[in-house]
């Protein structure tokens, strides 16, 4: 089963997105799809007291991500 939403960006999001796909040859719908499930399992992750992040080096955090 499918279940459609109706959701409202910005018009900076709404280009951001629109050059993801474009550059990715994917649509808008599964950029949402994985951003949703990336935010799932960021939430997951966190609750096990897991932190989400970029590295350039599986030994060293870039980035953490905070805020999802």
């Amino acid at each position: 089963m499918s279940v459609r939403l109706n959701v409202v960006l910005s018009d900076d999001l709404n280009r951001d997105i629109d050059r993801a796909a474009s550059e990715t040859h994917t649509t808008k719908s599964e950029i949402l799809r994985k951003a949703l499930q990336l935010y799932i399992a960021a939430r997951d992750g966190e609750s096990r007291g897991l932190r989400l992040g970029l590295a350039s080096d599986p030994s060293k955090l870039d980035t953490m991500i905070v805020g999802l």
